[in-house]
């Protein structure tokens, strides 16, 4: 019991509106020491009792407008901390060149990393920095950069030269300099390793020390992996878990005994892969196991607490050979109904966080009220105005042509600053080839990911109707695929090879890092047997000054891709955040104004596409839209986001769908190919 003295002291701090802030209230008397870790049930920060509130706010999924009021949600429901991963990939986006907000890249605007940091203090937040190198975060290679695949150095790495550029950047934002950072994750569940390396981990670690990190030192595994990931001695370590907080608590004190319990990630839901089931994960169960870990009393970081997108092409995949599942544009925060959604509306587990934090926090600082929504709108259909085909882009408007003597991986290609090509498409192209009737395209190996095969600027390989067809020719999952090209003879005909790239691998069997590459580069490209060499091969990154410069439009003169679409969306008011239905096509990319804003697929469980109010315009927006296959005459929109399950199987030739969206099901037979509209289901938290 606190003396009689320090009960008058803390009375203006709790009582009404004089309650301190957090740092008021663990700063008051000064600052002498940081978070620590060396007693049971809790931390100490500055000498105090501390327990970890935390949730994952990752800010190269947020729109760099949207930080304040995402960290005001945060700190409304009641935590103290926000936990975010640092991705290499886009911090140096070509090997030695580095983005931290000016650095000229697509993502340069999401990348200001220290105004983030500056910011989640002046909402009253402390800060989990988690750095990697790898950070999963079911994000593309898991934040490894690609380019470190043509230079041969591995999976696991370190780069002293990017920690020491990244950490002299955030060394003043640690607490014990008056800034936001109360510890840091190293590394990212290591102990998954085959062979985990304790100099590997030391080498990290005597970095950190080099550039001054003074903030606590953390590890995180699932409990299984032990402590296999980590320096005992010289870290703390917390665990990741989804459920059963009791047990795998009582697992951690077990290999960590005398120390507070963390869940560095207590997993809100899973994740959904294209043409997968759709993942949930209700509030009731969330709630007991939540109330469970406070009760404990655990520290514990909500992975993930505000949603977020992957913009563009940063998807990640898992590995499960010789195939990869590409996961959907929104990593697990938005998929599974998180607290706080992609598009920043609160769930009903937002409310239960709010309600227990109050209940078990013995501390009590001040709260900010709960921050109104940010509106949302929907726009009248635009219709498609013009086309651009692939054949003609390739032709008039590629971005660089390499000339090879064989295929290659797109890593491998030297542009870039000799870093490769990350993300896209690759063109294989082969000029002046005379086809006999019946001609026979075979792919050696497998395809990563897609490929459609163009023959003069026409689609000759299968357009995509059903999930059946990701088993067949153009998809990751055949070996030595082939295709009949033509049924007539042609002479000095045009061949184009279009491999997509569709995300790489952001865990699993990290050891498989090779079979990351992406392209063709695992055998070669042969007609009718005989293998073919001299290709010109063109890398088409989207990128927004290439794509902004397309010009040479021309009136809709076909629906069937591959083509570029382009609608001009005429905005009167301030734009608000809205959503792309893209239910009507069937499988490509959307660049809104010169930002790729991410993929789509008409079998979901996706099907419309987030896009926030500040990458839009008043006045004109340009819309190009890069369809593989079978293009809609109309771009519509949505106020809500869009899911769907699709689940199916075959009964003597009889296909049966059915489409869950917390609604009743609704049964659909089709006797021939799966080409159908979907009902319209908006999936409100």
């Amino acid at each position: 019991m606190l003396p009689f003295l320090g009960i008058i002291l803390l009375l203006p701090f709790i009582t009404g509106d004089t309650l301190p802030t957090n740092y008021e209230y663990y700063t008051s008397d000064g600052l002498s020491s940081g978070l620590v870790a060396d007693q049971p049930t809790y931390f100490t920060l500055n000498g105090k009792n501390f327990t970890i509130y935390s949730g994952a706010l990752h800010y190269f999924r947020v729109p760099r407008a949207y930080w304040r009021v995402s960290l005001k949600k945060i700190r409304a429901a009641g935590l103290n901390t926000v936990e975010t991963y640092v991705p290499w990939n886009l911090h140096e986006p070509q090997s030695g060149i580095y983005d931290f907000g000016d650095g000229g890249s697509e993502m340069e605007d999401f990348l200001h990393l220290e105004e983030f940091l500056q910011t989640a203090k002046e909402e009253d937040l402390f800060v989990l920095l988690r750095p990697g190198p790898y950070i999963c975060a079911e994000y593309n290679f898991g934040g490894f950069p690609a380019w470190l695949l043509r230079e041969s150095v591995g999976f696991r790495v370190h780069d002293e030269r990017y920690f020491n550029i990244l950490l002299s950047k955030v060394s003043d934002y640690q607490f014990q300099k008056n800034g936001s950072i109360i510890g840091f994750q190293l590394e990212n569940e290591y102990g998954f390793s085959p062979e985990p390396d304790s100099a590997y981990v030391q080498a990290l670690y005597d970095i950190y020390v080099e550039n001054d990190i003074v903030e606590l030192l953390m590890t995180s595994d699932p409990p299984y992996a032990g402590l296999n990931g980590t320096l005992p001695d010289l870290m703390y370590h917390a665990i990741n878990f989804g459920s059963d907080p009791t047990n795998n608590f009582a697992t951690l004190l077990d290999m960590q005994p005398n120390k507070p319990v963390m869940a560095m990630e207590f997993w809100t839901g899973w994740f959904d892969f294209w043409g997968g089931d759709h993942n949930t994960k209700d509030a009731a169960t969330f709630k007991e196991a939540y109330e469970q870990i406070l009760s404990y009393p655990g520290s514990i970081n909500l992975y993930i607490f505000i949603g977020g997108t992957n913009f563009g092409t940063l998807n990640g995949a898992s590995l499960a050979l010789p195939t990869t599942l590409a996961l959907i544009q929104s990593p697990r925060a938005t998929i599974m109904t998180p607290p706080v959604s992609e598009a920043g509306d609160y769930t009903q587990k937002y409310y239960d966080i709010k309600e227990l934090i109050e209940k078990y926090n013995p501390v009590k600082t001040y709260t900010p009220d709960v921050p109104d929504l940010i509106p949302r709108a929907t726009y009248p259909s635009v219709r498609i105005q013009n086309q651009l085909p692939l054949g003609d882009v390739l032709d008039y408007h590629p971005p660089y042509i390499i000339e090879s003597e064989n295929v290659i991986a797109m890593e491998m290609l030297d542009i870039n600053n000799s870093s490769g090509q990350s993300y896209g498409y690759i063109v294989y192209r082969k000029e002046n080839v005379n086809l006999e009737n019946g001609t026979v395209l075979k792919i050696e190996g497998h395809v990563c990911d897609t490929v459609m095969v163009l023959v003069d600027g026409v689609l000759v390989s299968p357009i995509l109707e059903s999930l059946d067809d990701f088993d067949g020719f153009g998809y990751w999952r055949l070996k030595d695929s082939t295709l009949v090209l033509n049924s007539e003879a042609k002479l000095n005909a045009t061949i184009d090879v279009v491999v997509e790239e569709w995300g790489r691998m952001n865990g699993g069997t990290l050891q498989q890092y090779n079979q990351t590459f992406k392209g063709l580069w695992q055998g070669d490209v042969l007609l009718n047997d005989e293998k073919v060499t001299n290709w010109k091969i063109i890398p088409l990154e989207l990128k927004r000054n290439w794509t902004n410069s397309l010009d040479s439009w021309s009136y809709i003169s076909s629906d069937v891709g591959p083509a570029f679409y382009y609608v001009d969306l005429q905005i009167e008011d301030e734009p608000t955040d809205m959503y792309l239905d893209m239910r009507n096509w069937t499988k490509g990319t959307v660049i809104v104004n010169g930002f790729n804003i991410g993929k789509y697929l008409r079998f979901g469980p996706q099907l419309a596409l987030y896009v926030p109010a500040p990458f839009l315009k008043q006045g004109s927006n340009r819309i190009v839209i890069f369809e593989h296959f079978k293009a809609h005459t109309e771009v519509e929109f949505s106020t809500d986001p869009i899911y769907v399950t699709v689940r199916y199987w075959r009964k003597e030739g009889i296909k049966v769908f059915y489409f869950v969206a917390n609604v009743p099901l609704t049964f659909i037979l089709s006797f021939t190919t799966v080409s159908f509209d979907i009902t319209t289901y908006h999936l409100k938290s």
